[in-house]
Parts: structure tokens; sequence; C-alpha cells
């Protein structure tokens, strides 16, 4: 059984079904992204929208949804990614007309021109356009119909509406594609007849005029995405890919209408050239899609983690809605086996929750009333029922997904390089069908259209487009395979020139998590510790954890005047006393430390233990004792980076004799020890005068550091800071990923070589040919899509390495 959903038309079967409330009454969509559309476009009064369509489907017109929904406030909230006081606004659209280089260019270029656009991306390989804009300054509308103008139909990104879309749009091309091969095999069949004898008589005229009505619907119906890419490349002063295309078709079929029309001496007609062709390369595009689909197919499996839809309960009861449109303060119920929706806080039941995709522990966690639970992870036994912290898009897995989606954005100074030079390159291109044209006119007329037409079809700049941007999509996604995220796309090739590392101690080489094994005071030992408790739990380093979390039945006491100096310590007033932690020389200013809580801390310090110290402004009142444990493969990773030639050093912002205990032990000759954030930038600073830096750490004080080193890797189990700063991060705790990341640069750096050598060869090589006349128009139809599949199937190797 099944019927058409509401929004799109589209079939609804069982399988697929969701049903949600439209104005009191319950209908059927085909997936959660079209009900939560159309839940959209009634909260923003356009109801009429469905009144004003002709057929189940959505209007056919230029722009997705009438000019009026894009600046509904309504409208626009779950597809953008921020929204600011200052009324800038970021938002990710997909337009699936974008197929090369040359189309980056333009959208970049046209969309950055208008006033108020901040700054505009195209990521070619997953066709999505990220823009900002001041909501002040310029409408969404206006961006929306400039891109129309262009020759560009765009709508917000959203998985499921995307998906319904690109799968509309992949119909319409095999229905061009099933089109064209009808009449190429006709025209086949006629190309045999005369070929093998009906040159002369009636048959022959007969035969080219049949060839014309097939190849006349073919050009202007198949070829249509050519002709029409072609004509608004033009009317926008700039050469696109399709405009050689076009020109080739469009000259070679108007040639033989002219012989057929008996305004030439001669007597051949090429329609069959120009049906095979458009054939060719229609299918060529179609496989150059299908192909950047499964190459991708890594970053979209972290997509489809994010639920879809969740069981909101409203008074009482339960009811499926989209995730989309849940919002904070929202109940919410997890059933056992469900992944959790969205980031909340359990307001009842007991359930054990796997939060490996999060945080790397493979352990399940148990979760109980005042728990946080996040979205991705999976509950494993019971129920729970949360209340809504976060909304999806703000939720740690959709901050995962967000920085995924803008590395593809952030494009590679070799892609950048290249995207100047395509467009100049088609431009070339035109130039030398011209010269090849006017060289063999004087021999033959026919012979010189179709060399020019072959050198207009044969030139692929998508080559050159696709070497680079799909090579590091491919890494990205292979990363993420790997719980690694790449941030900045020139990281991998920076990555792969490094030849020293340098770790952060507390939290990246050990596993920075303490515990307190010792305490000395000269005051009593309750109040010494609730003292540093109660300071400490407004500070986020892990140290301070561990003495928050210490088992104490004493009540927090009251703080005012909390300070952070990040690398040495904090302080805070308690009782109208200002009290001091961190190491000794931060809390010691007076050198009034008790001599005998000297030199017990020098023993235990020398046993590789890290000693946290408290005074006051007048007395050094004691220290704590606080042990962690090396990473179990810390060493090995170490071994394999001197083994391969790296040079490695620990720098860290602890005791000489802890750093120094931790060093002698992962056998790691280089070390620096008591180091503050500026002393860590400074280090690393004096290191790539003669070095190319690789910074690995996980805290706020190593923002600065890895800031400043050539590439930097965070541990994603670190602090937000840290994260933020560096290129590239490590979800789990552990740091043998970083060997799979240098691998992985080594590797992506040799295809995307590959991929340019390859590109230049083959333009250089066949572009001579198709001007000599070596090469019909039809073997180059058949050729050009090819060089692309070679680069995009060369790219996809590094899921294999």
């Amino acid at each position: 059984m099944s019927n058409s959903c509401y929004h799109c038309g589209l079939e609804v079967i069982i399988r697929n079904q969701v049903r949600v409330p439209i104005e009191g009454k319950q209908q059927d969509f085909c997936c959660s992204g079209c009900a939560s559309v159309c839940q959209t476009i009634y909260l923003s009064g356009l109801s009429s929208f469905y009144h004003q369509q002709t057929n189940s489907l959505l209007p056919a017109i230029d722009l997705e949804y009438p000019i009026e929904f894009y600046d509904a406030q309504a409208f626009q909230q779950p597809f953008l990614e921020s929204s600011y006081e200052s009324g800038t606004k970021t938002i990710t659209l997909i337009s699936n007309t974008i197929h090369c280089a040359a189309c980056v260019w333009l959208i970049e270029r046209a969309i950055n021109a208008l006033n108020g656009v901040l700054w505009v991306r195209v990521n070619l390989t997953d066709k999505r356009i990220r823009l900002s804009w001041v909501d002040t300054d310029i409408q969404l509308s206006v961006i929306m119909q400039k891109l129309a103008d262009l020759g560009y139909s765009a709508m917000p990104y959203e998985q499921d509406i995307a998906e319904s879309v690109a799968n509309k749009i992949n119909r319409l091309i095999l229905y061009r594609i099933g089109f064209s091969a009808f009449t190429m095999m006709n025209l086949l069949w006629i190309s045999i007849a005369l070929y093998t004898g009906a040159t002369d008589g009636k048959y022959h005229h007969y035969f080219q005029w049949l060839s014309f009505v097939l190849a006349t619907p073919t050009l202007f119906y198949a070829g249509m995405p050519f002709l029409k890419n072609a004509y608004f490349g033009l009317k926008n002063c700039f050469m696109n890919m399709d405009v050689p295309i076009s020109i080739g078709a469009l000259s070679t079929y108007f040639y033989s209408v002219y012989v057929l029309f008996g305004l030439s001496a001669k007597n051949e007609v090429y329609f069959d050239t120009v049906v095979n062709f458009i054939f060719v390369i229609l299918i060529g595009r179609y496989l150059e899609s299908s192909a950047k689909k499964s190459t991708l197919s890594a970053s979209s499996a972290l997509q489809q983690l994010q639920p879809k839809v969740a069981y909101v309960i409203n008074k009482g009861e339960e009811q499926i809605t989209p995730v989309g449109i849940i919002k904070i303060g929202d109940t919410v119920l997890i059933k056992p086996a469900e992944r959790i929706a969205v980031d909340g806080i359990v307001l009842s039941g007991n359930s054990e929750v796997d939060e490996s995709l999060l945080t790397g522990e493979s352990l399940l966690i148990r979760k109980q009333s005042s728990d946080e639970v996040f979205a991705g992870s999976i509950n494993a036994s019971g129920s729970l029922i949360i209340k809504v912290t976060k909304t999806l898009r703000n939720s740690a897995l959709g901050q995962i997904v967000s920085l995924v989606e803008t590395t593809k954005y952030n494009k590679s100074s070799i892609i950048c390089m290249l995207d100047k030079i395509i467009p100049y390159f088609v431009g070339m291109t035109i130039l030398l069908a011209i010269v090849t044209f006017i060289y063999w006119y004087p021999y033959d007329f026919d012979l010189a259209l179709l060399s020019a037409t072959s050198v207009l079809i044969i030139t692929c700049p998508c080559a050159f487009g696709l070497a680079t941007p799909m090579s590091v999509a491919v890494a990205s996604g292979v990363a993420i395979k790997k719980k690694i995220l790449i941030k900045n796309s020139d990281a991998l090739e920076v990555l792969d020139k490094v030849d020293w590392v340098v770790f952060d101690k507390t939290g990246t080489l050990t596993r920075g998590k303490f515990s307190i094994s010792h305490i000395e005071t000269v005051i009593d030992k309750t109040i010494f510790i609730n003292i540093m408790r109660s300071i400490e739990r407004y500070s986020e380093h892990p140290l301070a954890k561990a003495i928050v979390d210490i088992d104490f039945a004493s009540k927090y006491l009251a703080v005012s005047g909390f300070y952070a100096d990040y690398g040495q310590g904090v302080s805070g007033i308690v009782d109208q006393q200002r009290y001091k932690i961190g190491n000794l020389s931060y809390v010691d200013v007076h050198h009034k430390v008790n001599t005998d809580l000297l030199n017990k801390s020098i023993i235990l310090e020398e046993q590789g233990a890290s000693c946290i110290w408290c005074a006051t402004e007048s007395e050094v009142l004691g220290f704590v004792i606080l042990q962690d444990k090396i990473k179990l493969d810390a060493a090995k990773v170490v071994n394999q980076l001197t083994s391969i030639g790296k040079q490695v050093s620990i720098l860290s912002g602890d005791s000489k004799i802890v750093t120094q205990a931790i060093a002698l032990e992962l056998g790691i000759e280089h070390m620096i020890s008591q180091a503050l954030p500026k002393d860590k930038a400074n280090y690393i600073k004096q290191l790539q005068q003669r070095h190319i830096v690789l910074m690995v750490g996980d805290g706020v004080n190593d923002a600065p550091a890895l800031v400043q080193a050539d590439v930097s890797i965070a541990i994603g189990s670190g602090s937000d800071v840290s994260v933020n700063s560096a290129d590239l991060v490590i979800l789990e705790s552990t740091i043998s990923p970083i060997i799979d990341l240098i691998n992985l640069a080594k590797h992506t750096n040799s295809i995307i070589r590959q991929n340019i050598i390859f590109a230049l060869l083959y333009n250089t090589f066949m572009i001579p040919l198709a001007m000599m006349s070596k090469v019909t128009p039809l073997f180059a139809a058949i050729v050009m899509p090819i060089s692309s599949l070679i680069v995009i199937g060369n790219a996809a190797r590094l899921r294999n390495k």
C-alpha cells in the first residue's frame, strides 16, 4: 500500500513513511526532510504555496521555492549555521548544476561582488555553496536570484531534501541519456546504410533528412544542459566548460543543416557525430557524478549518524518529530537500541550509552538522572527521558559534522592557483580551435570543422579542477573512518614535509586522568583540600578536575575574584583571603616555602608525579601529588616517528623533574619544562628557523603553540580552544592516529602529483593530436570524460591505502 508525499509528490511506502500533523490533520511524507520543510512553510505563513502548484511535484521554476520564501526567518532558521546580533548569517546551499572548476570560479566571483556578501566558497566535489552575508545589507532572496541569473539553480542544503532533489535530477539525466541512446542507435543504422552503398539517389537524401529529424530533438533536449550553461556563461562574459562543448555541437549541427538544404557543394552531413558525442558526454557526466558520490561516501556516512526523527513527549503523548524542529527545553524519549537524537540532560531512567563515536571510549557509560547525553551516541539498554539542551546543529555531533563540512570549503594553495588558471585555459581552448579551423580551412572545410570541434571537445580542464579537491575529499573521508578531522586542506601538504614533532605532555603523551595520591600541608588537611576544590572547580585544566573530583563530603566554599593565569595556575578569594594554586614558582613568589615540604616534593616528583601547590600571599600551605599514567601507545608512536627520521621533543608546563621522567621513559632526547603559553609559542618559532614543525597538544595553554606551528594536531578529548586552534583533530584520546595521518599525507600528496601530471600529459598530448586532425569528435567525446574518471579513480585509491 502506498500514496504520495504531501510535499514533493513522490511515492510513500511503509518503509519510508513519516506522518506529521499539518494544521491539525495527519499528512504523509516520504522523508523527514519533506516533513520539516512543509512544517517550516506553514510556520512561515506561506501555506498558499501548495495551492499554487499545478501538479503534485514542486513547481517548474528557476528557484525551488517562491522568491519571498527565502527571506522568511522561519524558513531560514533550520538551515542557518550562524545568526548573530550583528546580522551576519551563514548558510550552505546545494546546486546540482555545478559540474566543473569554471563554474566554481564564476559563482565565487559573481556572488562575492554583491554588496553585503562577506565571503562565498564553492566545493566542486559535492556541489555545495557556502556563503556568509550581512542580513541588513542584502537578502538571501537576492543571492538566490543572482545564482539563478547565472544559470545555477540552488537551494538550502539539508541532506534528505538534497538527496531527493539529486535523485530527481539524476532521473532527468537518465531520461536524456535514454533518449540520445535511442536516436544514436537509429542513426547508427542509417550510417551503416550510407557507408555500405546508399550514398546516391533518393535514399541518400531521405536518410539525411531522417538524420536531421533525429538529431534536432537530441541536440535541443538531451544537449540542453550544455547549451543552457554555455548561454549563461557567455551572458556573464565567462567561458565555462560547456562553452566549447556547445560551440562544437552547434557548429557541426548547423553546418550539416547548411549542407542538407543544398547550400554547399559538399554532400556529407554530420548529424550522427552530434548525437554520438552528446550521448557519450552525458554518460561521462553521469559516471563522473556517480564516482564522486561513491568516493565521498565516508564523509556522507558521518552525516547518516545524525538521527532524522525523535519521540517528543507533548502533553503525555509521544509524537514522532523531525529533529530539525526540536527546540531547547523539549522532552524527548530515547528507547533502547536507538541512536540519541540531540544533546540533553537525563530527567529520568537508567541506561548504558555507547559514546565511542565522540570520545573513542569503547566501554559503555552508565547514565542516570542529571547526567549529560550526546547526539550520535547509542542507548544500549534502558529507556531515557531527556531534556534538550542543544539543538542538533549545536550539539557535539553537529559541530563535528559542521567541522567536516567547513573543511571541504577551505581551499588549498594548489586549488586556488588552479581556480585562477582554468578560465584562461577554457579561453585558450577556443583560441586553439579557431587556429585549427583557420589552418585546415584552405584544404578542406569539413576537415577544418571536425578538427576544430575535436579540439573543443577533447580539452579537459576538469581533470585539473578535480586533481587536488578530489584527493583531499577522499583523504578527509579516510580520516573520518579513523576518527580524525582534517580542518585545513593545506595541512596534509605540510604534514608530509614535517621533520620535527613537538608533544605536549599532560593529556597528550599521558592519559590526563589524574588522581590524588599524596597530601602534604601545614594546616588541617580537610580545610586545605576544601579550599583547593572550591577554587579549582572554576578551572578547566585536567589537573583541576582531579582535585575537584576527590571523594569529599564538605560543600564548596564561596569563591570570588577567580583568575586563571594559563600555564601557571589559578587564584581566588575565600573568606576574604586570596589563595594561589599552581606550580611552585607561581605560588611561592616570596620564597617562603617550608624546607620539609620542598624536600618531600622533590622526592615525589623524581618518581614522575605532579606537584600542585597552594599558598596565601604570605605563606605556602602545602601541596597535593597527582599521578598520571603514560598512554599505552605513546612509546610506540615515538619510536615510529624517530624510525622515519622525525625529531621529537616534549614541551610542557610541568616541572623539570616530572617532564624529564616522562622523557626518559619514552626515550625522547629534547625536553622543555615549566613553559608558559608564550614560551611554548616561542620555542616553536625557534624550531621553525630550521625545521618544519608539527605541534600536538590538547590544553588551553597549547593554543598559541598550535597556531604558531607549521601544522598542528589537537587531541579531541582536550579543550575547545585547542581543537579550534589546530589544523587536524583526533577524536580519540590515543595518539597512534598521528602515524596514520603522516602516512595519509604522504599518499595524498603522491596522488595529487600523479593527477596533476596526468592532466598535464593528457592535454599536452591530446590537443596537438586534435589540431593535427588525428582525432574525431566522437573519439574526443569518449576520451574527455574518461580523463576525469581516471583522476577520480586514482583519488579513490587512497581508500585502499
